[in-house]
């Protein structure tokens, strides 16, 4: 039995909601429709929906190019008994809302949590990027995708192991292989052309202005109200410097402070030091290679620097002592 049949054995209803995480990016959104998709081919109608928002403009694009439809979790209807399948992400996570329905499965990759309330579980945290979970789906089952589809999944992937160069697997691999052949290559090229805002570049500044480096540590404070995309795409632009190894990235925000980190170490992991680091205060976690976080409560100005000056003590001890 592959994993699709498994996931349908435990769907009782001819209707499901697919739910991402919070502020869902490229990869969340396009297994999300790659998922829609399979169960659709299946006679199972799916609703895709999330909290927060989409603030990344080569994400908006990628929406409306490839005909995604997408619902904020207050636009759709959901009742208690009404099932829930998560996807790029898992219950629990601080980036996750507890939604009105029940979650009867979760296909993720990232590191394994509480999954004993799951029907069904698809969790593979070597795996680079969860459309090529989604991809492999397709690929077992034999089952043809639109060009749409195979261009959603492609980007997907893409994003998420930095065009293949981030904790990518041969799973990621031979699935981006196998969805290219069957993308529309001039969509995905035009999706890149929107990456940046000219607003951005304030955020790039300010990071350039503020980094620090300590040991193989970069450290910057890219200033207040920072969309999440921006957030994470300045922590893979620091990433890119000779002397830095590691990551943080940090924005004050409308109810607390947002975190985002990156590794190329092998010998520490992302994730767990942007759980550690928050412990008591916030929370957060995510890969080996990239992570994110956030602290509630912090609103003044002294708030901000206490807490920032707090967690950048605690990052920078649990990185160097590795």
């Amino acid at each position: 039995m592959t994993k699709l049949e498994e996931l349908l054995k435990v769907i009782k209803k001819n209707k499901v909601y697919i739910q991402t995480h919070n502020y869902p990016d490229q990869d969340a959104i396009a297994s999300a429709f790659g998922l829609k998709i399979l169960l659709r081919n299946k006679g199972v109608d799916a609703t895709i929906c999330y909290n927060g928002q989409i603030d990344k403009d080569n994400t908006l694009e990628m929406i409306e190019q490839l005909g995604i439809e997408l619902f904020m979790v207050d636009e759709v209807k959901m009742k208690p008994d009404d099932e829930i399948i998560l996807v790029d992400g898992q219950k629990g996570n601080s980036n996750m809302e507890d939604f009105a329905g029940k979650e009867i499965a979760c296909i993720d990759h990232h590191p394994k949590q509480e999954v004993d309330s799951y029907l069904f579980y698809d969790i593979r945290s070597d795996v680079g990027a969860c459309s090529s979970i989604i991809a492999g789906y397709f690929f077992e089952n034999n089952m043809e995708m639109t060009v749409d589809t195979a261009t959603a999944l492609a980007y997907g992937i893409k994003m998420d192991t930095a065009a293949l160069s981030r904790g990518v697997s041969e799973l990621d691999i031979d699935m981006f292989y196998y969805v290219y052949k069957r993308a529309d290559a001039e969509k995905l090229r035009s999706f890149e052309k929107c990456s940046l805002r000219k607003a951005d570049l304030e955020a790039y500044k300010k990071a350039i202005s503020t980094l620090k480096i300590q040991g193989r540590l970069g450290i910057a404070n890219i200033g207040a109200d920072c969309s999440e995309a921006i957030i994470g795409s300045i922590s893979d632009f620091l990433l890119s410097l000779a002397e830095v190894d590691f990551t943080l990235v940090y924005s004050h925000r409308v109810g607390g402070l947002k975190f985002s980190v990156r590794s190329e170490s092998k010998s520490v992991d992302a994730g767990k030091v942007i759980k550690e680091a928050l412990k008591g205060y916030g929370d957060g976690g995510g890969h080996g290679a990239m992570a994110a976080g956030f602290i509630p409560n912090v609103n003044t100005e002294k708030e901000v620097a206490e807490m920032a000056r707090l967690v950048e003590e605690r990052v920078t001890r649990l990185v160097t002592a590795i």
